[in-house]
């Protein structure tokens, strides 16, 4: 069964497929919804998780509009906090008993 989230457009070379923006969101904000408290995942396990390998840049892009999701539950492959927002996203990984450690957290596999 073809995957709904994907689209093709004519003017694009055969094999390109671009993602339906709004389907794209709709999953990611699903995915970063469901986090509970201290719960942390990576870009890439987000949009891996939403059914889009690979666009864990693209995550990061509805993080930065998504306005009410958990986006402090979220860091970079190496634990990284949000540059320009470590204090903030620190703060809040803290306030859910998530260890920070030199701008960090340790990711653990699951």
């Amino acid at each position: 069964m073809p995957n709904p989230f994907i689209w093709f457009d004519s003017n694009r070379p055969m094999g390109h497929a671009d993602v339906r923006p709004e389907n794209f969101t709709d999953a990611v904000e699903a995915v970063v919804s469901s986090l509970g408290s201290g719960e942390i995942m990576t870009y890439g396990e987000v949009a891996a998780e939403a059914g889009f390998d690979g666009a864990a840049r693209a995550v990061g892009q509805v993080l930065a509009r998504g306005e009410e999701l958990p986006w402090w539950r979220i860091v970079n492959a190496s634990g990284r906090l949000v540059p320009g927002h470590e204090t903030e996203h620190r703060r809040r990984l803290v306030d859910e008993g998530i260890d920070v450690i030199d701008g960090r957290v340790r990711m653990v596999k699951r």
